[in-house]
């Protein structure tokens, strides 16, 4: 067995995080892990240290959750121009936090919003919860996350070795929860 990560960075993305799930709560909205975040909430350990937390939430709740976020002591920084609709990105406490927003296109495919090229699956947002040191969140489903990965590939990004091994996990996690649904 694996002992988990755990130093004083990823403590205070574990805060950063919970701050997050409390906020939508109180906002009655939507959220969605992805990255590194989302993998190790699906497997309910944390797995390695991560440079950043990834948040995707529907367009329609961004002002809401920028003012909150602003509220409770997170400073806004300013995103690349081709980001800025699709986007928001936080700092706090050396913790970085990127919102995504995410919309329907005209032909009703779920996309990022401003950036109607990239389809996600049908089936992306996992309607349920999982927990992580207390926090619930809910994750995008690992078959995206997967996809996600495998897309940066076809487009030239050199994989990482963090993303090797994200890719490695995910297929673990799709096959477990293959075996859940049989």
């Amino acid at each position: 067995m694996t002992q988990e990560i755990f130093d004083a960075h990823t403590e205070s993305q574990l805060k950063v995080l919970s701050d997050i799930s409390e906020i939508s709560k109180i906002l009655d909205i939507e959220f969605w892990l992805r990255g590194g975040w989302a993998i190790d909430f699906l497997l309910g350990k944390i797995t390695r240290p991560h440079d950043d937390i990834d948040v995707e939430t529907w367009v329609q709740n961004r002002e809401r959750f920028e003012i909150a976020l602003a509220e409770a002591g997170y400073e806004q920084i300013p995103v690349r121009k081709q980001f800025c609709n699709r986007q928001s990105d936080f700092h706090k406490n050396n913790v970085e936090v990127t919102i995504g927003f995410i919309t329907h296109s005209d032909n009703g495919s779920l996309i990022m919003n401003g950036l109607p090229e990239w389809i996600w699956r049908a089936d992306s947002l996992l309607p349920q919860s999982f927990m992580l040191r207390g926090i619930s969140a809910n994750v995008l489903n690992p078959k995206q996350l997967l996809k996600e990965k495998e897309v940066y590939e076809q487009i030239g990004r050199t994989p990482r070795l963090k993303d090797i091994e994200s890719k490695k996990i995910l297929h673990s996690i799709i096959s477990d929860f293959s075996k859940m649904i049989k």
